[in-house]
């Protein structure tokens, strides 16, 4: 019997469900994440490729060093491996958006860049 996907919060300050995230498929993983507003995520790297889609709420990515572009639904952002990365809500609901790892996420792919800095 499948097990419905559940919500957890984690240190990058932001929430998270794993739909996709298996052993057997390596090849990638698929989450949603949901930031409340005012919140600016944990400035963090990834050993993966990702795509985030955004669902609903605005924004502000920051990705790499370039300068933070606004981000709403409907918007799909391509965050490359090893790029610096944060997200803001800058709206008044969740943003809330769906991250494509390529390979799938492992935690032992996470990099906090605040506490590099």
């Amino acid at each position: 019997m499948k097990q419905a996907a559940r919500e957890f919060w984690t240190d990058e300050r932001c929430f998270i469900t794993e739909l996709i995230n298996a052993t057997s498929h390596p090849g990638a993983s698929l989450a949603r994440c949901r930031v409340t507003p005012g919140t600016l995520t944990q400035k963090h790297a990834l050993d993966v490729d990702e795509w985030y889609v955004l669902l609903s709420g605005e924004g502000q990515i920051f990705v790499g060093g370039a300068p933070g572009y606004a981000v709403t639904g409907g918007d799909t952002v391509h965050i490359p491996r090893g790029q610096a990365q944060q997200i803001r809500n800058t709206g008044t609901v969740d943003l809330v958006f769906e991250c494509l790892c390529m390979p799938r996420f492992t935690a032992d792919a996470y990099r906090n860049l605040e506490t590099e800095e």
